[in-house]
């Protein structure tokens, strides 16, 4: 059903990630390259959503997280 394609479409990314990796590559190099994908593809789903900041309100809520934990140095 619908679940499996799903399934069945997220193993043939991994798949096919992974056989683009260098030969000499441990497991951790791997779940690190899942990783990073995994985020960028979401990443770019937010924003193709219109779930995105601007650069001036980014900047504004890392200073206000700075402050706020005591580690701006300004």
């Amino acid at each position: 059903g619908y679940q499996r394609q799903i399934l069945s479409a997220a193993q043939a990314n991994a798949i096919g990630l992974i056989k683009g990796l260098p030969d000499e590559i441990t497991l951790e190099e791997i779940q690190y390259h899942l990783y990073v994908r995994d985020k960028v593809e979401r990443s770019l789903a937010a924003a193709d959503a219109g779930r995105v900041v601007s650069q001036a309100e980014a900047e504004r809520r890392v200073r206000r997280w700075l402050k706020s934990s005591g580690r701006c140095r300004r």
